[in-house]
């Protein structure tokens, strides 16, 4: 009897879990991705701040599978679906499959002003990271030797867009550095003149948390040197500058946080997007009309059983690739099938060292205790071991000393001749 095949388009936490799951039964597996590495998002930030290198957040996607027979991955992008002659098209050839599961994760959304990329880079991939670091350290060194004022200014200003988790799980990032980490390596540049800005159009950050917890993020923030500048919409961002609806900043460092869009590719399925560019999915997660197509994770507008939208997270995506994979290996294509129902296991946001806020069902945490809770469960999650270890003994060499270890300039900014590591 032929095996079924299984294509996945995505090596992030849904497409991975899902590949994990089907690696057991007797289905062949073909793993799709741009890139050759499975990368954990969520401490991108890190990264971007000087606190860990690329290797300790992100293993090539072949290390994951070495010796599994059913399964192949192939680095390239998926170019566009045939969801009636199931195959997807690559650059050069088209692959068939019986089922699909597409997870391909999402962009920056700069809201119809795209304009604003080159000025304000956002935080999706190790690149993007490597970028900001490379900034971040950069600024700082042409401040050191800078006799300009007002230019000492504009290095020495970080403005951060969006007040979600990225964002302030970056400001508190730039703060701890601009303020106490690697000031003490510097001669003339001080402290008190380092500004960092988190800029956020609400009535307050961390929408998605309670107002206590939001109010207690925020006093963080600020007692660690953030400007923090709530109903405050940015309405141009142009060279070394972002305007808002209250003022002008002159800065060199602007980081992008705000919105997500979802891939491009999904738009090729020619079926109900929402204006995030999200497929509609039915309770099986599979698409209207094609119950052999699964769409997950941030590509994917699905509801918990009260109604409301699923958040683009981890869990939500990791839980949604497994409950793909079963559907395919234990059910038949037109059975019945049980809808998906999330599991909320709760959020966490880190804030700065020995601060974070956490929501767990009904319970909240803040501070040291969410900061705790947030170390053990990140460790947790990484992919192998030797991950573990290194970000653990960076975490509490960083906790006692307040020195970041990755603080290597290896390409400035413009200069494509170098490569960052």
């Amino acid at each position: 009897m032929k095996k079924k095949k299984v294509v996945i388009v995505g090596g992030g936490f849904g497409g991975l879990t899902a590949a994990k799951q089907l690696i057991k039964s007797d289905v062949q597996i073909i793993l799709i991705d741009k890139t050759n590495h499975h990368l954990f998002q969520p401490l991108l930030y890190q990264v971007a701040t000087a606190a860990l290198s690329p290797g300790d957040i992100a293993i090539p996607i072949r290390a994951i599978f070495s010796g599994k027979r059913n399964i192949e991955v192939i680095m390239e992008e998926v170019l566009s679906v045939d969801k009636n002659n199931s195959f997807v098209q690559l650059s050069d050839r088209k692959i068939e499959f019986d089922y699909l599961i597409l997870s391909p994760g999402a962009s920056h959304s700069y809201f119809g002003n795209d304009s604003w990329e080159n000025d304000a880079p956002g935080l999706k991939t190790l690149s993007d990271a490597l970028g900001i670091r490379e900034k971040i350290l950069c600024s700082f060194e042409e401040a050191e030797i800078s006799g300009d004022k007002n230019m000492r200014d504009m290095y020495l200003t970080f403005v951060i867009i969006g007040g979600g988790p990225t964002g302030v799980e970056m400001a508190g990032a730039i703060a701890e550095i601009s303020k106490q980490t690697m000031m003490k390596d510097f001669r003339k540049i001080k402290p008190a003149e380092t500004k960092v800005i988190l800029l956020e159009a609400a009535p307050r950050i961390l929408s998605a948390y309670s107002e206590k917890l939001s109010f207690i993020a925020q006093e963080d923030l600020e007692e660690m040197g953030v400007r923090v500048m709530t109903n405050t919409k940015v309405i141009n961002v142009s060279g070394n500058s972002v305007t808002t609806t209250n003022e002008m900043i002159n800065t060199n460092n602007i980081i992008w946080a705000a919105g997500n869009q979802a891939s491009s590719l999904l738009q090729t399925l020619n079926t109900d997007l929402d204006k995030a560019g999200r497929v509609f999915v039915n309770d099986d997660l599979s698409i209207k009309d094609y119950p052999n197509i699964f769409v997950i994770g941030d590509a994917a507008h699905a509801k918990d059983k009260n109604g409301n939208l699923l958040p683009g997270i981890a869990p939500v995506a990791m839980q949604q690739g497994k409950y793909a994979a079963k559907l395919i290996t234990a059910e038949p294509l037109n059975g019945n099938r049980k809808p998906f129902v999330y599991f909320d296991k709760g959020m966490m946001a880190t804030i700065g060292k020995a601060k974070a806020i956490a929501k767990i069902r009904k319970l909240e945490f803040s501070r040291f205790f969410a900061w705790f809770l947030w170390s053990f469960i990140h460790i947790f999650f990484l992919i192998t071991f030797r991950n573990r270890f290194r970000v653990m003994a960076e975490w509490i060499w960083y906790y006692f000393t307040s020195r970041r270890g990755v603080r290597l300039i290896t390409r400035r900014p413009g200069n494509k001749d170098n490569n960052s590591i």
